[in-house]
Parts: C-alpha cells; structure tokens; sequence
C-alpha cells in the first residue's frame, strides 16, 4: 500500500494532549521529533550499545509560580 509506513505504528497511553504538545515543542527546539527522542529513550533503557541518555533542550522560561509571586511581594 503507498500510505503504509514501514514501521508498525506504536501507541503511547496516558499522555495527555498539553505534555504531548509540550514534547513536540521541546523536540523541535532540538531539531528533532517525538519519534527519535523516545526511539533513544528507549534504547538506553534497554541497554543498547553506544547509546546515552537524551539530553534536554534549554527550557523555555516558566511563568512564575505562586511561591515565586509570594516571595517578590516580600
């Protein structure tokens, strides 16, 4: 079939859309995507050869949270 991937298609279970939609923003920060970042997840998990650990993208800033405000008012 021509829209058949040559991959089998893997679902991922209790991923909410917001962290989904984060992760897809966090990959293409790293001019990456979602499916390479877990492919090398998991295959440091399990141990593979010549694999380490995905590193994190630079996090953009984060709102300040209520202890951040609350210690600004002081």
């Amino acid at each position: 079939m021509a829209n058949q991937h040559k991959e089998k298609l893997r679902g991922v279970r209790g991923v909410d859309d917001q962290l989904w939609k984060d992760f897809e923003t966090a990959t293409a920060r790293k001019s990456t995507d979602r499916s390479a970042e877990l492919r090398r997840y998991i295959e440091w998990y399990v141990g593979r050869p010549d694999t380490d650990f995905p590193e994190r993208p630079e996090l953009a800033a984060a709102p300040p949270t209520d202890v951040d405000q609350l210690t600004e008012d002081r």
